[in-house]
């Protein structure tokens, strides 16, 4: 039996039961740097979503065997450290097959539409105004017959490509170094930035993948492109999208992730008042059912792992 330690409770919203290999499982609602070793102290099993567990503090922890992610992402885990001591490291798989992907949709369809722009001359009285039943201040274009590129093939990324048909989209995967997801037809990365009418983010957060979307990417893109994160902030050079957005190099950008969160000391993005960008506050995910069903997953790995059957490991 284990003594298991969940040190950011607060960041799920819904139901975890007690694993059934816990003899004593504890929550705690969030835990700061400091906390990590004194809260860990005699655990064998931690469970985190956004505290690091950076080789400072693993070191310190003999007993653990054991770190269970809830999440997909695991960037915030020293998986060398854990791998080389023997410390097992579970992540969450598939479960926000469907709302990751309906948020990117909800900010393609606003941006590419006009949404925002639209509501803010009808609370500013144009419509009133207007000379006849509707009037056209902002260009409006479809989804159909347009081409939308996806880095990321995981289920997330798949999922995407297939709302993307269904509204009739070309859809594109770009290409990346091994490994790679069998039964994908790929295209070069600089294709799909120069072809796509929007681009979709669905890929970790990798010293590879760190500042994938720059300058030179924003400059490859067409004037009509949108771009649109709900995958991790460090993805896309913050700095240079706004550059992209001031000087028109893109259509227009939504976001649902910032590089550092949450942004307690600012963020340029915040400032980004215009009708071209929107900003959600890492909510793609956030599903209520999508959130029941990473937690059940996540005692399901713990549960796995302390019976000899693990899954979902990171490898």
């Amino acid at each position: 039996m284990h003594r298991v330690v969940f040190l950011d409770r607060a960041s799920l919203k819904a139901t975890v039961r007690k694993p059934s290999c816990a003899a004593e499982y504890i929550e705690h609602a969030k835990t700061d740097a400091g906390e990590i070793v004194p809260r860990l102290a005699g655990a064998s099993i931690a469970i985190i979503n956004k505290v690091p567990m950076r080789d400072e503090s693993l070191r310190r922890l003999p007993q653990l065997k054991m770190i269970a992610v809830a999440a997909t992402g695991y960037d915030v885990v020293d998986v060398p450290y854990c791998q080389a001591h023997g410390i097992a490291v579970a992540n969450i798989r598939n479960y926000a097959v469907h709302t990751v992907p309906e948020h990117t949709f909800a900010l393609i369809l606003a941006l590419r539409r006009n949404l925002l722009a639209y509501r803010r001359d009808v609370e500013d009285g144009v419509w009133n105004r207007s000379e006849q039943f509707c009037f056209f201040t902002h260009d409006i274009g479809d989804l159909h017959g347009s081409t939308l590129g996806i880095i990321g093939e995981g289920a997330i990324g798949q999922a995407t490509a297939a709302i993307g048909r269904a509204f009739g989209m070309r859809v594109l995967f770009a290409d990346h170094a091994p490994p790679r997801m069998e039964g994908v037809d790929f295209t070069p990365h600089d294709q799909v930035l120069a072809e796509s009418d929007v681009i979709s983010l669905h890929c970790p957060l990798l010293p590879s993948t760190r500042n994938l979307i720059g300058r030179a990417a924003f400059r490859r893109m067409k004037r009509n492109t949108l771009l649109i994160n709900t995958a991790r902030g460090g993805l896309v050079d913050e700095a240079a999208l706004i550059e992209a957005l001031d000087q028109g190099l893109i259509a227009g950008a939504g976001f649902d992730v910032l590089t550092v969160e949450p942004p307690r000391n600012g963020n340029p993005l915040l400032e980004v008042r215009r009708p071209n960008f929107i900003l959600t506050p890492h909510v793609a995910w956030a599903s209520d059912g999508a959130m029941q069903f990473l937690a059940d997953q996540l005692v399901d790995n713990i549960d796995g792992w302390a019976a000899g059957s693990p899954r979902n490991l990171v490898t």
